[in-house]
């Protein structure tokens, strides 16, 4: 009785970004979102998001966050939002079971098809995330230091495209996916994020991934979906959160 109790819980799915916050339920499959801001904090994005979703009904939630999180808050602020995010407590803001992990990771969960998976969220930041035969890391790429006292976010996030044009962004691209297979040693990469599409043809074992994919992930993270492996073992378990 407890199995079926947990298997017709209702997920809300809230993906966090720079530009938007989106949200979607498992059951509806309809995406609504809102503009963010960077004087967007998480009380006003709560407030928001319930004003948004007061029709729809859903049990338990899952949060994309765009930084680094521990035990389901944000460890720090975000770099492209307001102020307040930093510990705090979703669950209580929300009143219902609420999981929160970094954006990158969740929409690399909603992506994930097995072996060692590398995703870069391409958006108004840099998102970054791996997955190594079922094992999630999330990570934070973005800030180091990539070239001219800059970091790689600097190079390949929005304001990177902006300032630098396209062709010389798809070369820094092309440079940093170049260095991050032979650092980190992927299978493959999903590419992710808004800008993704300004890529071109993807190099060799890159694909492009679905923005759709982070409310898969939030689902997943429930144990709603399963993570096709592409091998003849069937689904690839994601064991960690």
């Amino acid at each position: 009785m407890v199995q079926k109790a947990k298997s017709r819980r209702r997920v809300l799915a809230i993906d966090v970004g720079g530009s938007h916050v989106k949200v979607m339920t498992d059951k509806k499959r309809v995406k609504r979102e809102f503009k963010s801001d960077p004087d967007l904090s998480a009380k006003a994005m709560v407030r928001q998001v319930k004003a948004l979703t007061n029709d729809w009904s859903y049990d338990v939630i899952s949060i994309g966050y765009p930084g680094p999180v521990v035990h389901n808050r944000p460890l720090a602020e975000p770099h492209n939002l307001g102020r307040g995010w930093a510990g705090f407590d979703f669950h209580k803001a929300f009143g219902r079971p609420t999981k929160v992990v970094n954006d990158a990771l969740m929409q690399a969960i909603g992506s994930y098809r097995g072996g060692r998976m590398l995703f870069l969220g391409l958006g108004t930041g840099l998102g970054s995330a791996m997955i190594v035969d079922g094992a999630l890391a999330p990570m934070e790429i973005a800030h180091l230091p990539y070239r001219n006292g800059k970091t790689f976010e600097d190079y390949i996030g929005a304001a990177g495209l902006k300032r630098r044009g396209k062709k010389r962004w798809r070369k820094s691209v092309d440079d940093v996916l170049e260095r991050l297979f032979a650092a980190l040693q992927p299978d493959y990469v999903v590419l992710g994020g808004g800008n993704a599409d300004k890529i071109g043809k993807p190099p060799r074992k890159v694909r492009f991934g679905h923005n759709a994919n982070a409310f898969e992930g939030g689902f997943r993270l429930w144990g709603k979906g399963g993570t096709k492996s592409g091998t003849r073992r069937g689904k690839a378990e994601l064991t960690t959160y």
